[in-house]
């Protein structure tokens, strides 16, 4: 018999309870014990094999994107790039791609309501004919800092206070006082985008900077934007109220009872380029990940369509177990010098190997859909079945070799090893133009949201003068106003 012919699944499912092992269990009700009243006998096999594995459920939750709610479907292909890249998958219109695509909210735990204001993940595994490709992104098209060694330290900020396990605002408005970039997403997360009706109707984002490498191997720049075609709608503090009181997963339901009904959720790809030998006209660095390119002089281009028209058939397989990585690419999309995703090339997967184990990537959710190999081997809960001898390479005994050879991103790179940060800042102008760019009624919701946020008794007069001189400087009557309601002045 082949061992692995019938490999772990419910299809192959006994009419009787059994052990893991495959034994007999003739009674699921009662404990083996010494009489009726015990006490009970360790021998009890499947008692303990049952508590063992039920103590073990649980994986641990993720530090940040913990609440999600996956689902799967296809990226179809509807505008010829291939002058810009030569990634398989999107080699021509109409070429179709299998996914699965996981939401999620950024800061808090597993069981927390879909109705907080927080950034919300949006991320797509493609599962192409070269490999995966994790395009691992946010509802928001930039974030709170530009270096990734400040991430642990702001979500440090956004978690609860250690020492009382309640989120405090004080912590937040503390922290971001030391970081005037910050502002640009403060203008989204306190805006009425800040808490989306569902997942459906939210835009996505790749948020950092990539490359794309054509066959002749030029690079251009590329952001990627997910528009939904339902169009974008948020809930208001009072509708928030509402819902969080009839279901704290309706987000969940929603996406869930959307494509069971057939009503399937659809966004469209676009793109933004930029030519590296332009980046030098922009009045702002394009790798800085707190920046909007600006779509009236970076024009949204199409690429495609995304259609979630499958539910998960497990929730713990397809969305606890659903692991991204924005290192996983594949020919044609190469990494930029963006620090924070520098970071994130290495903090996903080691996080991953910590939350799932060192062979995460054979997990049936994670595991590429076209042939693989390479000579990586066993480890904690390594299932992948083997019957080469030979595990290492070159051989003069195997006849794999290396995949040909493709274009990449390799421009010259020089300058000195020095801890600092990007000359380009310019951190007041987008936010100011952004609340500018709202109508009187937005404005002030936004408002009412900045002085509740500074308005913790435990917050300082100098954080809120600070903050007061920051979004001052963004836009001067935003910055008197909030002076007048605070009862502070700028503290520069």
């Amino acid at each position: 018999m082949d061992p692995y012919k019938y490999r772990p699944s419910s299809a192959y499912n006994t009419p009787f309870l059994t052990t893991n092992a495959g034994g007999p269990v003739w009674n699921d009700n009662h404990s083996l014990t010494v009489g009726s009243r015990g006490p009970i006998l360790l021998e009890d096999y499947h008692l303990v094999e049952k508590i063992a594995n039920f103590d073990r459920e649980r994986i641990p939750e993720r530090v940040v994107h913990a609440r999600g709610a996956s689902a799967k479907g296809f990226f179809e292909v509807t505008h010829d790039i291939t002058h810009l890249t030569c990634a398989d998958f999107l080699r021509a219109p109409g070429v179709q791609t299998p996914v699965i695509v996981r939401f999620s909210t950024v800061v808090h735990e597993r069981g927390s309501p879909e109705t907080i204001r927080d950034p919300r993940g949006f991320a797509i595994k493609f599962y192409t004919r070269e490999g995966n490709f994790d395009m691992v992104g946010n509802n928001f098209p930039i974030f709170f800092i530009r270096d990734a060694i400040k991430f642990p330290d702001l979500i440090h900020a956004f978690k609860p206070n250690p020492k009382s396990n309640v989120q405090e605002y004080w912590r937040v408005m503390d922290f971001f006082s030391h970081i005037p970039e910050s502002l640009n997403t403060f203008t989204l997360l306190f805006d009425d985008i800040g808490v989306p009706l569902n997942y459906r109707h939210m835009e996505g984002s790749s948020v950092n900077t990539l490359t794309l490498v054509n066959k002749a191997g030029k690079v251009h720049y590329v952001k990627f934007t997910w528009k939904p075609t339902c169009g974008v709608k948020n809930l208001l503090e009072v509708d928030a109220a509402k819902v969080v009181g009839k279901n704290h997963s309706h987000a969940t339901q929603d996406l869930y009872d959307s494509i069971a009904a057939g009503n399937y959720p659809e966004w469209k790809l676009f793109m933004q380029i930029i030519d590296p030998a332009d980046e030098d006209k922009l009045d702002f660095d394009p790798l800085d990940v707190t920046k909007i390119w600006p779509e009236d002089i970076i024009p949204l281009q199409p690429v495609g369509r995304l259609v979630l028209n499958r539910n998960i058939d497990n929730f713990f397989s397809e969305n606890e177990m659903l692991a991204f990585n924005p290192a996983i690419v594949v020919p044609g999309i190469y990494y930029s010098n963006d620090k924070m995703l520098q970071c994130r090339l290495f903090a996903y997967g080691d996080t991953q190997r910590h939350r799932l184990g060192p062979n995460y990537l054979q997990l049936p959710a994670n595991a590429p859909k076209c042939a693989h190999h390479n000579n990586h081997h066993d480890g904690f809960m390594n299932f992948m079945h083997r019957d080469e001898e030979v595990n290492y390479f070159p051989s003069r005994h195997d006849s794999v070799r290396h995949a040909e050879k493709y274009p990449t991103n390799n421009a010259l790179i020089t300058g000195r090893r020095e801890k600092v940060t990007i000359d380009k800042q310019n951190d007041y102008k987008q936010p100011g133009e952004r609340y500018r760019s709202w109508a009187p009624d937005r404005q002030e919701r936004f408002l009412n949201r900045l002085v509740e946020s500074l308005s913790d008794p435990r917050t300082t007069y100098e954080v809120r003068s600070i903050w007061v001189s920051m979004w001052s400087k963004a836009d001067k009557s935003l910055g008197q106003k909030l002076a007048m309601r605070l009862n502070v002045r700028p503290s520069m």
